[in-house]
């Protein structure tokens, strides 16, 4: 396990994930405007598969249905703000040479270019070019479930028939491997069938891993993914580092 992957578990383990409920709901609110304006104003989540996950992820972290919507009118142009928004992708190398993306939601592209930058140079990496990195991660569904009391290969099958790709066992987690397109509906079959699902979302699966062999330096790794993520503006960051269950 590796990377967003390895990065979303270390959040669960720590507690962190939501524990900035109002800058969570802000990210959240940012990313479902940015949905809406990328699919030319479709705020209909039956219609627009990222917005539908967005809403799923909404509710999940209890976010008012208010919020929502007026997230929703933004994206389609009513409110202002929205029209501010962009969204903003930027690429490199962090410490120890992994590679690392992180996705923004900004109405000032400067100043986050400028936080980034400095987090990067600070940690002992180095900003890309677009492209840079990019290449070395492919798109995918990812889904991840508690294996409670059923096998990896139940999990597997049953997966498997619901149209996913491939599964990794992770402690007491499985990951489930998807299409991006077919995210919502292998995560909906899943739960149809018992199995309790701890997170879903459209990631970056790197294509290969650096391996982070001692304690420091995988400190050094979480940190810098630490200090991009709490960023106002960052929605997600993505890495290729890879470090052993051991080391956590």
């Amino acid at each position: 396990m590796s990377g967003h992957s390895k990065w979303a578990q270390i959040k669960r383990q720590k507690g962190v994930a939501d524990v900035k409920r109002g800058m969570a709901f802000t990210k959240l609110a940012n990313a479902i405007t940015i949905a809406v304006r990328q699919s030319g104003g479709v705020g209909d989540p039956n219609q627009n598969f990222k917005l539908r996950l967005l809403m799923d992820k909404a509710r999940e972290a209890n976010m008012p249905k208010q919020n929502m919507e007026r997230a929703i009118e933004r994206g389609k142009g009513k409110g202002g703000a929205g029209e501010e928004l962009k969204e903003a992708v930027y690429e490199g190398f962090g410490p120890l040479g992994t590679a690392f993306i992180a996705e923004a939601a900004t109405d000032n592209t400067l100043r986050t270019t400028s936080e980034v930058k400095q987090i990067v140079e600070r940690n002992g990496g180095t900003m890309g070019n677009p492209g840079s990195v990019s290449y070395l991660f492919e798109s995918k569904g990812l889904i991840t479930v508690k294996k409670g009391d059923k096998s990896v290969d139940d999990i597997f099958l049953q997966a498997a028939d619901s149209g996913a790709e491939d599964i990794e066992e992770a402690g007491e987690e499985v990951l489930v491997y998807t299409q991006p397109a077919q995210l919502a509906k292998v995560k909906d079959a899943l739960v149809s069938q018992g199995i309790e699902v701890l997170e879903f979302e459209l990631t970056r699966k790197p294509l290969t891993t650096v391996t982070i062999s001692t304690k420091d330096d995988a400190m050094k790794v979480v940190n810098f993914m630490q200090k991009l993520e709490d960023l106002d503006d960052i929605q997600k960051v993505y890495s290729n580092f890879d470090i052993p269950e051991a080391l956590l």
